[in-house]
């Protein structure tokens, strides 16, 4: 454990004196609960091992669900460590006393109290086994806070073997590759439990096309000519023309999420379904289903030995990824329009950036046109809790300091965790924030604007961000007109500190294919 993170109650004193004294662990002391957690998910998810979140009872656990609630559903192996009301005061409705196992059973994969000092390390391994094995996802220990003043013996708990779970990739790469063999237009989706070069090879092997699931875009390279496209919100129709007609759709170490199915519409009935990936529960699926129980990578790796090689075309289907990532032409809007950001900051950003994006309405424009093609280059919350960006990349810098880490957010997501910029600044973490800041609450104004043709309570601002980061120990830059972007981006890339550049974007660009003014008219006719 490298890191962990946190904002310090006063129920697990004796585990922040210890872990402050441990030269083998970095203690980050967040500004507040969620912005510690969502940087103990997003540095599980960049690094593949769970990162530990220490929360106080009641409001400091509460505040700290929406990490939980991210890393359960965005599959990240994640432990919880929760301090309770001292034991002898348990049940009595104690000062900020909750049922913490029963308050997160809903939102992670495993909880527990210790109802003794000396079962603590042994839940402990516990809780990290669980966080790890069959699908990953966040597990909770709450401790009573007299148990961290008990003695400990030093003996290690015993954590779990993940050899078992491997054991049946050759059998099932074997039923795979029989279906395969029969299949004229198999596709591949793709998520963060997937073996990205393990998939690269056998896409190449094969001949499968391959679509990357929802916000997990840097798990296949986007210029890669068997890239179908990121199965997110708004996808055009040409880009689901190949999943669409495929005949066998093989997911890898991904739930099939709401969005990534678009709207559960996929896979068809007619087509047959083959899951990759341990502890996935397979979806109502009326055509044929194979759940393979077995980490992704070892069943690509038997999956090319056993399969036919192939040759298929996908130029036509990558030919429409390519056409939408075009930016439109944006002269003579009176603010920032959004793809210019993007096709900027990506023009001048190293390839290797890590990028941190929040959930909004301007993320679209991020994962339209921002062109992923390394590995480990997005860190996103699949779940859509805002707030994720500023947090996920204090996380990411800390974990690679010699990479360029960006976060990508809108004004109302900084407005709610961005004073994490101070955190950075403590801990020298030379992120750069760029917040897309067009006054509203983007997303649910174009619903608004769609249901009843007006907007209610979306309104945000004008905010002078760069002034705020500024007062938060960081540079800060505004841009008002696109012809200072490159100016303002490559100052801040080249700044060496945490920094916000706060860019002024035209509020009626909504969507990369809508605008607002038409939508807010189409819904006032219906009315």
């Amino acid at each position: 454990m490298e890191r962990a993170y946190t904002v310090p109650g006063e129920s697990f004193l004796g585990l922040l004196d210890e872990l402050e004294r441990s030269a083998a662990t970095t203690l980050v002391s967040a500004r507040h609960e969620g912005g510690a957690s969502f940087m103990a998910e997003a540095d599980a998810k960049f690094n593949g091992v769970p990162a530990v979140v220490l929360a106080s009872r009641g409001p400091g656990a509460a505040n700290a669900a929406i990490g939980v609630h991210t890393a359960f559903q965005d599959q990240t192996p994640m432990l919880v460590i929760l301090g309770q009301v001292d034991s002898t005061a348990l049940g009595r409705e104690s000062f900020q006393e909750v049922d913490l196992a029963a308050f997160f059973a809903p939102i992670a994969k495993w909880t527990a109290q210790a109802t003794l000092a000396g079962e603590v390390p042994d839940l402990v391994a516990e809780a990290l086994n669980r966080a790890t094995s069959g699908r990953p996802g966040p597990a909770v220990l709450s401790v009573p806070s007299d148990f961290w003043a008990a003695g400990y013996d030093g003996s290690s708990p015993t954590l779990a073997n993940a050899s078992a779970a491997e054991a049946c990739a050759a059998d099932g790469a074997a039923r795979i590759a029989e279906l395969l063999d029969r299949a004229e237009r198999p596709v591949a989706i793709t998520g963060s439990g997937a073996a990205r070069d393990a998939l690269i090879a056998a896409a190449e092997t094969l001949g499968l096309g391959v679509y990357t699931a929802f916000r997990r875009q840097d798990a296949f390279p986007e210029d890669h000519p068997h890239f179908l496209g990121h199965l997110g919100l708004g996808v055009p129709a040409d880009q689901l023309y190949a999943l669409e007609t495929a005949d066998l759709v093989l997911v890898l170490g991904t739930r099939l999420d709401e969005v990534s199915t678009q709207d559960y519409r996929y896979p068809l009935p007619s087509q047959q379904l083959v899951l990759v990936g341990p502890g996935l529960a397979p979806p109502p699926h009326p055509g044929g289903t194979l759940h393979v129980d077995a980490p992704a990578r070892p069943v690509l790796a038997a999956l090319r030995r056993r399969a036919t090689a192939r040759t298929r075309d996908w130029s036509t289907a990558h030919a429409a990824v390519e056409q939408a990532r075009t930016p439109p032409a944006t002269t003579g809007a009176d603010r920032v329009h959004p793809a210019d950001v993007v096709r900027t900051l990506r023009r001048l950003a190293p390839r290797d950036t890590v990028v941190t994006n929040d959930a909004g309405n301007f993320s679209g424009f991020l994962h339209r046109y921002w062109c992923y093609t390394e590995p480990r280059t997005q860190l996103a919350p699949a779940n859509g809790a805002m707030g994720y960006a500023v947090p996920a990349a204090v996380a990411a810098k800390m974990s690679e300091p010699d990479r360029a880490v960006v976060a990508v957010v809108g004004d109302g997501g900084v407005l709610m965790t961005g004073q994490e910029l101070e955190t950075a600044v403590r801990h020298d973490a030379a992120i750069m924030v760029v917040v897309f800041q067009n006054g509203l609450y983007g997303t649910i104004a174009m619903h608004q604007a769609k249901a009843h043709g007006r907007l209610a309570g979306v309104t945000i601002g004008p905010l002078d961000l760069a002034g705020w980061a500024r007062g938060l120990g960081a540079e800060g830059f505004t841009v008002d007109r696109a012809a200072d972007l490159d100016a303002a981006l490559s100052a801040a890339l080249a700044c060496g500190r945490p920094c916000l550049v706060d860019v002024r974007t035209d509020p009626d660009v909504i969507t990369p294919s809508a605008r607002l003014t038409d939508l807010l008219a189409t819904g006032a006719a219906r009315r």
